[in-house]
């Protein structure tokens, strides 16, 4: 389908705030967005949710990166556990 529009971005993050997320695989059809579930769920993560940290990371959430790196390996959504607001996606990003 492309780039999210403003307008699906809206619908999307309106409809999660108001029902939650509950079935990604229901939600699109059910928020009336063309999309699949697995795109709004990826959407929301990864640019959608309130609690997003944006810019850059500090010295102290790379040196957190560094460690649990070291501990887990390529395990992006466990590292991500231990730096609130931020997502797997950026983490990774981040590492390569």
């Amino acid at each position: 389908r492309g780039s999210w529009t403003t307008q699906e971005d809206q619908i999307l993050t309106a409809y999660v705030l108001q029902h939650g997320h509950g079935n990604w695989r229901a939600l699109p059809k059910q928020a009336g967005l063309l999309r699949c579930g697995k795109s709004c769920r990826l959407r929301w993560i990864n640019y959608l949710r309130p609690d997003i940290k944006r810019g850059n990371f500090s010295r102290e959430e790379e040196d957190t990166i560094i460690e649990l790196h070291e501990k887990l390996g390529n395990k992006w959504s466990a590292i991500a556990a231990s730096l609130p607001g931020r997502t797997d996606n950026e983490i990774k990003n981040l590492w390569h």
